[in-house]
């Protein structure tokens, strides 16, 4: 396993990090989940990524119980807040009682005293931004907060709260976790140079484009059972991936890897990890087999004449996402 700074920061993470989004608390049995982190740490991942929304707390809490037998200074934990945890009107965004509440809450979950990273899990318009600054700023103040990030934060947005923590002396941002892979590319454009130039780094989720970018999608055919596209929680979004044009291009990626002695997912993470903007890659694994696969990508360098392969492969493939 490869180790990168997280940004600027001096925190270190490894290039695959495991994430919980859709399984752990969740579609996934308890004890298998646990077997999959436990895995990732055997392994050298030691970047965990959940969020108090996850299940509401159900994946903190799979993650913290498997967490708690290994020394806390060995990993790096992180957690978000934004979205709804109830029904009540205080019960989401990034107002500062929402902010305290919910870490308090997460921390309990984890069952840890701090956690590493603190991600606002989306940008709330309806708060003003110095109130969700200053609050995050107190967290990391009181110790419960090592550091703090962002997620699917716009470029403007990112830029709006670097200048602003500049100006009231307040901690700054030095993550931000977007969707990234070979079919969304949005970041490209003015997120990651934005970021670069303040240095915040990129911890990018579904970079295996929600299994498609394994292979196990095929033109034609029944989507596999046991699989996320079978999984009416997921579905919704794996179908708007699965085009003929895009399921045809993943074929040839297939091809394209299997040259290189290399499996797709790997080819897929190596890729995404060749920007020199990502500090790290999230995994989902519903199984320890594929931690231990996808790990792998982390000492997979793809050769310059297979990246041109890559990008005239991707040039004729149009997905459209709903993200």
């Amino acid at each position: 396993m490869k180790y990168r700074k997280l940004g600027r920061s001096g925190l270190k993470v490894s290039e695959i990090a495991l994430g919980s989004w859709l399984t752990y608390g969740a579609a996934v049995d308890t004890g298998v989940a646990k077997e999959c982190i436990r895995t990732a740490y055997d392994l050298g991942i030691n970047f965990f990524d959940t969020a108090n929304a996850y299940n509401r707390g159900a994946a903190e809490e799979v993650v913290g119980s498997v967490l708690r037998d290994y020394p806390r200074e060995s990993y790096v934990l992180a957690t978000k807040v934004y979205f709804p945890m109830g029904d009540g009107p205080n019960d989401r965004g990034l107002s500062r009682k929402h902010i305290v509440e919910q870490c308090n809450a997460s921390l309990k979950r984890l069952g840890v005293d701090y956690v590493d990273l603190y991600q606002c899990h989306r940008f709330d318009e309806e708060t003003d931004l110095e109130e969700t600054l200053r609050a995050l700023d107190d967290l990391v103040t009181q110790g419960k907060v090592l550091y703090v990030g962002v997620s699917e934060w716009s470029a403007v947005q990112i830029q709006d709260a670097v200048a602003l923590a500049r100006e009231l002396n307040l901690d700054r941002i030095v993550s931000n976790q977007p969707i990234y892979n070979m079919l969304v590319r949005y970041i490209e454009q003015d997120v990651l140079p934005v970021s670069q130039r303040y240095g915040i780094g990129q911890v990018v989720f579904s970079p295996l484009a929600q299994g498609i970018l394994t292979g196990k999608y095929k033109r034609g055919a029944a989507i596999p059972s046991g699989t996320r596209g079978s999984d009416e929680a997921s579905n919704h979004w794996i179908q708007t991936y699965m085009t003929d044009d895009v399921l045809a291009g993943v074929e040839k990626l297939g091809q394209v890897a299997a040259e290189l002695g290399a499996s797709l997912s790997q080819l897929a993470l190596a890729w995404v990890l060749r920007q020199p903007g990502v500090s790290s890659a999230i995994i989902g694994a519903s199984r320890p087999g594929q931690v231990v696969e996808n790990v792998k990508a982390s000492a997979f360098e793809i050769p310059e004449d297979a990246l041109k392969e890559i990008q005239g492969i991707l040039a004729e493939m149009s997905p459209n996402p709903i993200w």
